[in-house]
């Protein structure tokens, strides 16, 4: 019996040995697979949602169907301007026109409407540019900035007949150089604007304002109509004095601030403060003294305060 009972025994060890055996490489094999994976992870991102596939952008179609033209802005002496004409239009045409249509030319009809509304016109004047008959868009140099420009498409016959096809829009150039709109609260006279812009821009052909507008501050320059009220003309010569001369002269700038609710006045005239409550104003300055009170009063009249600059000016 002894012996027997040593036999089994033998036996359920030998069948434990072999089951730890047979598990040992599988444990190695799960714990080499993980670690593949891990060392993967460090190298290759996660895998992402898929995204749809990116759609290319297609060509721009040669025309849209539309009858029309469109001018815009390039600079202060270039417009440009862009159109399409369907073909039915053509058709109709050299239906309507017979021989006449195969004689005409393609034309853009340039015209100057500044300022219409002021003068009552249709426009001030146009000038006409032949094109190709292939053509759909056009660089235009208008010679003149600062005006207003609208632009016909359309055939020009032989009699000298125009038709016009489409119509653009307006469009304004801009001016090629300061604006002259200037900022009433510096109060400038004009002979210092005319002096400054002579010294600025000079008077010429590079000149953004025309010819007539040169003349007329030449001449009320160098004449002393734009001189202000007690002071002579800065550059009025004496008759019958020699070419070479000499002309000096000065301004006074006077600003200040306080709150933007309070009524100011400057030698008893009221001005017009800025949001923030500071003004700004220009004299001229001859010789003499010149008393120049500044009077703030609050808004509700309970509180003013007065400051008074005086200023004595000689000239050697």
């Amino acid at each position: 019996m002894a012996k027997v009972k040593t036999q089994t025994i033998k036996r359920k060890a030998t069948r434990q040995r072999k089951s730890v055996v047979t598990r040992e490489p599988a444990k190695k094999e799960i714990f080499g697979a993980q670690q593949v994976a891990v060392e993967q992870a460090k190298f290759y991102p996660p895998q992402q949602a898929s995204r749809p596939a990116r759609v290319m952008p297609q060509e721009l179609p040669f025309g849209y169907g539309q009858d029309k033209i469109i001018l815009q802005v390039r600079d202060p002496w270039w417009i440009h301007a862009y159109w399409e004409v369907r073909s039915q239009i053509f058709d109709a045409l050299r239906e309507q026109l017979k021989d006449d249509f195969y004689k005409a030319r393609r034309v853009l009809r340039v015209y100057d409407v500044s300022y219409i509304i002021f003068n009552g016109k249709n426009a001030n004047r146009f000038f006409d540019i032949h094109i190709h008959e292939h053509s759909n868009n056009w660089y235009i140099d208008t010679g003149g900035p600062g005006r207003s420009w609208c632009v016909d498409f359309g055939l020009l016959l032989a009699d000298g007949r125009f038709i016009t096809i489409v119509r653009s829009n307006t469009v304004a150039t801009p001016l090629a150089g300061p604006s002259w709109i200037t900022d009433e609260e510096w109060m400038i006279p004009d002979d210092a604007f005319a002096r400054l812009y002579g010294m600025g821009f000079g008077f010429g052909r590079s000149s953004p304002v025309g010819k007539a507008w040169q003349e007329r501050l030449k001449k009320a320059l160098f004449s002393g109509v734009f001189a202000s009220p007690g002071m002579a003309s800065p550059v009025k010569k004496i008759p019958g004095a020699r070419k070479f001369w000499l002309a000096v002269n000065t301004e006074l700038i006077v600003y200040g601030a306080t709150e933007p609710d309070a009524k100011v006045t400057v030698q008893g005239n009221p001005i017009n403060l800025r949001p923030d409550g500071t003004f700004t104003l220009r004299f001229a300055l001859p010789d003499g003294k010149q008393v120049i009170p500044v009077k703030a009063v609050s808004c509700d009249n309970q509180e003013e305060r007065a400051i008074t600059p005086v200023v004595n000016k000689e000239t050697k």
